[in-house]
């Protein structure tokens, strides 16, 4: 029983029939990139960080978070442009570590994007809701929120919704969405700016002092936190399969758009703890709150739908990433070859599509998934690692392989990328580990039943496809 075979680089880069359609570039991928990173994490995980972990020192958080992020980007850069296809951490993994380890990271993966799409699409309820408050109009209880006896609430019915038309708008083609998710960004980086000029004006240097309230013990609890802001920028190696020039476009996109994301959290701390003592900031909205508090109320407002617009392009591009990374797990047979069916005319795998919207509208919908915002954490921060240790492995494996970007200083860098990334996994708490366990042992016993006898490198499944 060889747990650890490995596809080989002709398997991974030979001509499969079952292609996507080569629609994007570099522009496309920048903004997937900056459409998964800023959302709820610039709109409410700032405030929350600042009162809770760090004080004015979320900058530093922040910083360290996106330190942690670039090193882990250069490493998902060389080993995307090295093999452009879909699957992202998954199916690196499959060349340097074989078929368990790429098993593990790509049900991983599965949580990651899951997670991420259940909770941000109640966050994007609750910021909808309450715009239509505003207006005077008000979702019937039963119908606002998930199942919970106690608040009356059954189904989360603008969730479903927003999910549902994510999925639609996904079935249409990957170079629609990547239009639609780069008009959304101009918007949302247009409010996150208007934020920056305006809030500038109001900045009172004595709410900066303490710097360090909780200590630097605090500053390292606030970057793992905010680590969940970052997350997504992974989504665009998922895409690789659909760029016109993935050795070029692919380093361009991921390093870009981690930078990009990293300047603006930086700016929006710096100022949001500016304008307000951070004890305050520990609401539901701190941009928002805090441009309120300067009496700046119709730009708060726009600052909600700025909020709403971000919250829209982190689920779109969650969704694709997820979408991709089933149907490249399928192709290889390690789950029902049905997910990996292209649609002959839209060139999309519909029923991946449709079978994880449908999903996650019912867990988003149904299922309180407020706690587990870490889970997603701490699977990003697992495969970042894994992807970091890749670099090295397929650099003494692989030496040959063409690679449109290099990692510099290997392997410094990529141990650095991976220490990293294990240090903020171990200041994640112990609820979050116990839940990331039982995902994997789950995840195991799929392998075990379905996923080893199928595989397309098991002989018999080869001979029993044809």
């Amino acid at each position: 029983m060889d747990l650890f075979r490995k596809k080989s680089l002709t398997a991974v880069l030979g001509g499969d029939t079952n292609k996507l359609n080569k629609t994007l570039g570099a522009f496309d991928l920048t903004a997937l990139g900056v459409g998964a990173v800023i959302g709820t994490g610039i709109f409410v995980v700032t405030g929350v960080a600042a009162a809770e972990h760090a004080g004015p020192g979320i900058i530093l958080s922040f910083i360290l978070a996106g330190i942690a992020c670039v090193l882990s980007a250069l490493c998902y850069s060389e080993l995307a442009s090295a093999l452009p296809v879909s699957g992202s951490a998954y199916a690196y993994s499959y060349v340097a570590f074989g078929e368990l380890l790429a098993w593990i990271l790509g049900w991983d993966l599965v949580l990651e994007y899951g997670v991420a799409v259940a909770a941000v699409g109640s966050g994007w309820s609750g910021y909808i809701q309450g715009l239509l408050e505003g207006f005077g109009l008000h979702l019937p209880t039963l119908l606002s929120g998930a199942y919970n006896a106690d608040k009356g609430t059954f189904i989360d019915l603008p969730a479903v919704v927003i999910i549902l038309l994510i999925s639609l708008l996904l079935t249409r083609g990957a170079k629609e969405t990547a239009r639609f998710n780069a008009i959304m960004v101009v918007i949302k980086l247009a409010v996150v700016l208007l934020f920056i000029f305006t809030g500038i004006f109001y900045i009172k240097p004595e709410n900066w002092s303490p710097f360090l309230p909780f200590g630097m013990h605090g500053v390292m609890n606030g970057a793992a936190t905010v680590f969940f802001a970052y997350i997504g920028f992974d989504a665009i190696s998922n895409a690789a399969e659909e760029v016109k020039s993935p050795q070029r476009d692919i380093p361009i996109g991921i390093i870009s758009s981690v930078v990009i994301c990293t300047v603006l959290y930086i700016s929006v701390s710096l100022v949001l703890t500016g304008i307000v003592p951070y004890y305050d900031l520990n609401v539901s909205d701190p941009v928002s709150y805090a441009l309120r508090l300067v009496d700046q109320n119709w730009i708060a407002g726009l600052i909600s739908l700025g909020a709403i617009t971000g919250m829209t392009t982190v689920l779109l591009v969650m969704m694709y990433g997820q979408t991709r990374l089933l149907y490249a797990i399928s192709r290889d047979g390690l789950l029902p070859k049905s997910l990996s069916k292209v649609n002959s005319t839209t060139q999309q795998p519909n029923r991946s599509i449709w079978m994880m919207g449908i999903v996650s509208a019912i867990l988003t919908g149904f299922v309180p998934l407020s706690r587990l915002a870490n889970l997603t954490s701490i699977g990003t921060l697992f495969a970042f690692l894994v992807v970091s240790i890749g670099v090295i492995a397929l650099r003494y494996s692989q030496p040959t392989l063409k690679r449109g970007f290099k990692v510099p200083w290997v392997p410094f860098l990529p141990l650095l990328s991976a220490a990293a990334c294990g240090y903020l996994m171990y200041n994640l708490g112990s609820a979050t580990w116990i839940g990331f366990l039982i995902w994997l042992v789950i995840g195991l016993l799929i392998y075990a039943l379905y996923g080893y006898r199928n595989s397309k490198l098991n002989g018999d499944y080869s001979r029993n496809d044809k």
